[in-house]
């Protein structure tokens, strides 16, 4: 049974930090593709970032250079560090991964079959 969860989350103003993590349990296949989502209130769910060996790291334009996805292979986590944050950056941020097909990782959410429950960011002006 594949399980992740996530923490990190909280409260910040906007030019803070908040680094998240997700702690992912289960077979080693089930987490060939990482990545973080986001979604806000009554928006659709985002593609934040994503980490797989093939591709390395990949950004959503709205994140890049602020945001540094990173994976501790040893402790099977699964980091997110937010730098500059911005109150639009405010959503629920939920962890994904999935096995890859053939070295192959998508970054459309329908492709990951496992997810974590979310953590609540929010980010004040």
């Amino acid at each position: 049974q594949v399980q992740l969860v996530e923490s990190g989350g909280g409260s910040v103003q906007a030019g803070g930090s908040l680094r998240l993590s997700c702690a992912h349990s289960g077979y080693t296949n089930s987490r060939s593709c990482m990545g973080w989502f986001r979604m806000a209130p009554g928006k659709e769910r985002e593609w934040v970032a994503s980490f797989d060996e093939r591709a390395g790291t990949r950004y959503a334009d709205s994140v890049k250079g602020r945001f540094t996805i990173s994976l501790d292979n040893a402790r099977s986590t699964l980091y997110l560090q937010m730098n500059s944050l911005k109150p639009e950056d405010t959503a629920m941020y939920y962890c994904a991964s999935g096995p890859d097909r053939s070295g192959y990782c998508s970054i459309i959410a329908g492709y990951f079959p496992y997810w974590g429950r979310g953590t609540q960011v929010t980010v004040s002006s």
